[in-house]
């Protein structure tokens, strides 16, 4: 049986990454900053724990009580809308150190039980604005591309040593928390100036046509666990495989 580790798994892309896992009958270590057991099924095989992967404690906790793991899958992440302009440095800064910094710090934590062994995946879930980059989320498009290069950068590394690194590139998801987990943090960040063309912006958001489901994100992340063809990309929801046909 093998295992993986989920990070962000309190809803949305995570939390339904963790349930598919787990109907493929694998070992599924669920994490997130503040466990929500009520959430997945309660069996054997599927454990909840805390981990905030900006403290460096509490990823070496995780890692101590889910024991040897075959996958990481860094999911765990925040967004942001609003105008650069307007965007304080600091909430910058603590995009990257989630988005960014986070998954650096995971991947480096359990890198050395990969080598040893000469196996397991790593697995980061990015974001479609790395295909096409959008106005209003210039720091969150930062902070995802970052990991594009870093993941294909890391791909070649850990080849050596047989461990393999993987990209999820999700689309537009409307039904996720997305929007809702960053009000706060979003507050104030389209001024006057920007009002609008982020109406307009918003307005296209909404007219609907494709865009990308949980289940979508879920099945990316399990052809990437399980793929032997050597692919490092794989687009998630219909829109995301267009934009990635289209680039």
């Amino acid at each position: 049986m093998k295992t993986v580790l989920i990070t962000g798994c309190s809803s949305g892309y995570g939390l339904e990454t963790a349930r598919h896992f787990h109907a493929q009958g694998w070992r599924v270590i669920a994490t997130m900053r503040t466990p929500r057991p009520d959430l997945l099924p309660s069996d054997e095989r599927l454990s909840v724990l805390p981990l905030d992967v900006t403290r460096p404690e509490s990823i070496a906790a995780a890692l101590r009580a889910s024991g040897p793991i075959d996958v990481l899958v860094n999911n765990a992440g925040i967004g942001l809308f609003g105008a650069f302009e307007a965007t304080p440095m600091r909430t910058v800064r603590d995009i990257f150190e989630t988005n960014t910094f986070g998954v650096m710090a995971m991947s480096q934590a359990v890198i050395p039980q990969f080598r040893e062994r000469g196996a397991g995946t790593i697995i980061n879930v990015t974001s479609s604005a790395t295909l096409a980059p959008m106005p209003l989320v210039a720091a969150y498009t930062a902070s995802k591309t970052a990991i594009e290069g870093f993941t294909a950068s890391l791909a070649h590394e850990m080849e050596t040593v047989g461990v393999t690194v993987k990209l999820v590139e999700p689309g537009y998801a409307p039904t996720t928390r997305f929007a809702v987990n960053g009000e706060e943090r979003m507050r104030g960040l389209i001024p006057e100036a920007y009002a609008g063309f982020a109406n307009r912006v918003f307005a296209a958001f909404s007219e609907g046509g494709d865009f990308t489901r949980e289940v979508d994100v879920a099945q990316a992340v399990w052809r990437a666990a399980t793929d032997t063809s050597g692919t490092l990309r794989f687009p998630a929801g219909a829109d995301a495989v267009a934009l990635a046909g289209a680039r």
